[in-house]
């Protein structure tokens, strides 16, 4: 096995989990998002002669996930389904306790331009600046999403607090 063969398969052992969550926050659907997670992997494996520095393979690997959940929704209709009824995932690191769920179903509802910012944030752990990149955005407005973003989740996690006090007897 060539160094090269070695070094990618290191990468795809390192990154499957977290581009997994990242695809999963994209689509909500746990079969789609394994489908986008070896597609991005094929890709990255055909097109890797044009990486140019190693150190930003990750970022690359996002950008290309992100690209092919651009292009699922280009060749068919979006698969719509209701926010409230997302599935539960056991995945290492992923939480599947009543406050998970609240939150998990809390991003499902936020519109895809604050959604994405955030998960690229939460899960791939990107700077501002690198969101900008990826995204095509300028940072201020990366940081004008995230905060946004953030607003809404704590105002949508309120609320059902408040309505789960309100049900107690």
């Amino acid at each position: 096995m060539g160094q090269l063969s070695q070094h990618f398969d290191a990468l795809v052992g390192a990154l499957t989990p977290e581009l997994y969550r990242y695809a999963l926050g994209l689509c909500r659907n746990p079969d789609v998002a394994q489908d986008l997670v070896q597609e991005t992997f094929l890709r990255a494996w055909r097109s890797q002669q044009t990486l140019r520095d190693v150190q930003s393979a990750r970022a690359w690997l996002y950008t290309i996930l992100r690209n092919e959940h651009a292009r699922l929704y280009e060749r068919q209709r979006p698969d719509v389904r209701d926010p409230y009824e997302l599935p539960e995932v056991s995945v290492r690191g992923y939480d599947t306790s009543t406050e998970a769920f609240s939150l998990r179903r809390a991003l499902a509802r936020l519109a895809p331009e604050y959604r994405e910012p955030l998960l690229l944030q939460i899960i791939g752990g990107f700077s501002c600046k690198e969101i900008g990149q990826m995204l095509e955005l300028k940072p201020n407005t990366v940081l004008t999403r995230l905060f946004r973003a953030r607003k809404q989740l704590a105002g949508m996690l309120k609320n059902e607090v408040q309505e789960k006090s309100h049900e107690l007897p």
